[in-house]
């Protein structure tokens, strides 16, 4: 056994202190009291989780805010600012500003990531050129699965098509689509499942990202997942009209997206940024109730979107803090509750991405991070922070706990 990590404590464990064994990369054994002779880190009674699992995040247009304005708040600025910006975009450029936001995740206990990444005339492949090979130089740490989506449109924007194809060919893992910047909103759903099909890709669209109920595009995918048998590999993103439904609507669409196997990804930090900006008074949340539809049945997740961009002119990559964000805007104080919303950043996150061995499991690989806490509702109530992180058993970052000098 090459590495043994002492005095742990699990989400789903009723033991109060376990060891977790790891020999070449994998979690090998999960005990009290392994005695083995090899290397040991003693963890203190804190929480080991498979790490977090960051299912909705823009690399290729993170850390640009300072070449954009953000005065409005709202989205139509946000596309505007950023599609002006992108204009001086290079490869060298996306892969340096990516690389700065991969290693805040990491440092923040991300092990598991998809990245969204534009492709249009304007940019063309310059984000899955710098995207694409970052995935093995931090294979050391995390996970990337990339997802090629038209942010300004695919069927007004000619070009965009063959685009997209390219990108799935060079290998992007999943399609995404943007129906509500599009000419035709059901014509682009009905685009983006013919290449979901034609490349056996899941999907993950941006959808009804606004606070007006009407309109809305959630039953198109439901529709055309029922129809080409995609149900467990369609997720859509947003969904802040799903905040604007009465009860009786809201339950419907939430049964619809249960049956159809659609999974839904709420973005708390940029949703309440860019929703309600229309308003001077009564400002609306705009967050979709991600609790409520995951008690439905719906898969669901929360996850950052934009870092240091128009869309959110901030954030630090911790997905913890995203969990505590949630239950403060859906007034979740309950340790059920708490609970959920850590296991939106973890365990359900990953069943939307598909993952089939993650977790502290023995045979699983050794993702493994440590929390100063002892259980995930303490994390999500104290956003506590990462203190060591191990990727298929090879540490890859400590952080000291905070220490106190009393007179």
């Amino acid at each position: 056994m090459d590495l043994i990590l002492r005095n742990l404590r699990l989400a789903d464990d009723e033991r109060t202190s376990v060891d977790i064994g790891i020999d070449k990369g994998l979690i090998a054994e999960i005990a009290p009291n392994i005695s083995v002779e090899t290397e040991t880190i003693d963890m203190a009674g804190r929480l080991a989780i498979p790490g977090f699992v960051e299912s909705h995040i823009h690399l290729d247009k993170s850390c640009i805010l300072e070449r954009c304005t953000s005065d409005e708040g709202t989205l139509d600025e946000a596309i505007r600012e950023v599609s002006q910006a992108k204009a001086g975009f290079t490869v060298e450029d996306i892969q340096a500003r990516a690389r700065r936001t991969l290693e805040k995740a990491i440092l923040q206990g991300t092990t598991r990531m998809r990245t969204h990444v534009e492709v249009d005339p304007g940019i063309g492949l310059k984000g899955i050129d710098a995207i694409l090979p970052l995935a093995e130089e931090y294979r050391w740490a995390i996970d990337l699965e990339v997802c090629v989506f038209p942010q300004e449109g695919l069927l007004n924007n000619p070009g965009t098509d063959a685009l997209m194809q390219d990108a799935l060919a060079r290998g992007a893992h999943v399609v995404g689509g943007c129906p509500y910047t599009d000419s035709d909103p059901r014509g682009q759903i009905e685009r983006i499942f013919d290449l979901a099909v034609k490349h056996d890709v899941d999907i993950d669209f941006h959808l009804d990202f606004d606070t007006n109920p009407d309109g809305m595009t959630v039953e198109d995918v439901c529709e055309l997942t029922d129809k080409h048998r995609h149900g467990g590999r369609v997720t859509i993103g947003h969904v802040s009209k799903l905040s604007a439904l009465p009860v009786e609507r809201f339950d419907a669409v939430t049964r619809r997206l249960a049956d159809a196997g659609v999974a839904v990804t709420v973005l708390p930090a940029t949703d309440l940024f860019l929703m309600g900006g229309d308003r001077d008074h009564d400002i609306v949340r705009g967050v979709a109730p991600v609790d409520r539809l995951s008690r439905g049945g719906v898969t669901c997740a929360l996850s950052t979107n934009n870092v240091l961009n128009p869309f959110t002119p901030f954030g630090d990559c911790s997905l913890v803090r995203m969990a505590n964000l949630y239950a403060n805007i859906g007034r979740i104080g309950t340790d059920a509750g708490m609970d959920g919303c850590f296991s939106m950043v973890t365990h359900c996150a990953a069943d939307v991405m598909r993952l089939t061995d993650y977790g502290i499991a023995i045979g699983n690989p050794a993702d493994i991070v440590v929390l100063d806490c002892e259980t995930p509702v303490q994390a999500v109530q104290e956003i506590a922070p990462p203190l060591y992180g191990f990727k298929r058993g090879r540490r890859t970052f400590t952080r000291a706990p905070a220490q106190l000098h009393k007179p």
